[in-house]
């Protein structure tokens, strides 16, 4: 199942809003982030917006519904490079993503010093 990019741009432009937003985005920022990657094959730069969970240099990332989306499949195998927006200052990592017994798909940043 694929979602069709026009609704993903949809959402993702709602979110990104939230995330800027005076009233609500200093409590959305806690929790959705913005990655930075560069596409494997089309060497295109991509951004785009994600849940994740924060411990010292170790960020997580769950993907929600992981045979919709193909932006994690960068990361598989040795991983790759990315940057997050964190306290409003992109912070560079290196992101590797697994996928479990149960099909669900994580991907675990290690945070650049």
């Amino acid at each position: 199942m694929r979602i069709p990019e026009n609704v993903v741009n949809r959402v993702n432009g709602c979110v990104l809003e939230l995330r800027s937003s005076p009233r609500f985005g200093a409590a959305v920022r806690r929790h959705l982030t913005v990655l930075t990657y560069t596409g494997r094959r089309s060497g295109r730069v991509f951004s785009t917006p994600v849940g994740y969970r924060r411990a010292g240099d170790v960020v997580t990332i769950g993907v929600r519904l992981p045979d919709a989306k193909s932006w994690w499949r960068n990361f598989l195998g040795e991983g790759g490079p990315l940057s997050l927006d964190l306290d409003g200052v992109d912070r560079g990592g290196h992101g590797v993503a697994r996928r479990d017994e149960r099909g669900r798909v994580t991907v675990t940043v290690r945070l650049d010093p």
